[in-house]
């Protein structure tokens, strides 16, 4: 005949306390690769012409006025704890300078800070890029 080991209450409080401290860990680990939605974006604008840039801070869902340009940030996010950080922003922009076509933008689109060829600004004066969202 075998006998059979009691098994013991501590056992049970290990398993407990492994499940409870893995799903902290879990979620905070969740927590830290969510993107950072930001009220700012800063950009710079280059003027072509004259080869100074400048750098803007935009509140976000506010149209600014730089000169000919309509500048307005609808959404910007940062991802900080990412292992390669991205700053993203959705940007519209129109020339003040074309009366006839006031409500088409030269540029509506998002824009990517470490790439931005990817959806180039095209416009014959100025050049923005995207610097930072806060």
């Amino acid at each position: 005949m075998q006998l059979k080991k009691n098994i013991k209450a501590g056992n049970n409080l290990n398993l407990f306390l492994f499940i409870y401290l893995f799903t902290i860990i879990m979620i905070l680990k969740s927590s830290a690769e969510i993107n950072l939605d930001g009220s700012n974006t800063d950009i710079k604008i280059l003027n072509k012409i004259s080869s100074k840039n400048e750098l803007i801070r935009l509140v976000n869902n506010e149209e600014f006025i730089y000169k000919d340009l309509a500048i307005k940030s609808i959404k910007c996010t940062d991802s900080k704890f990412d292992d390669n950080p991205e700053v993203k922003a959705y940007i519209q922009v129109r020339d003040l300078t074309k009366k006839d076509r006031n409500n088409v933008f030269v540029f509506n689109g998002w824009m990517f800070s470490s790439s931005p060829s990817i959806a180039p600004f095209d416009h014959s004066v100025y050049d923005i890029w995207l610097v930072g969202c806060y």
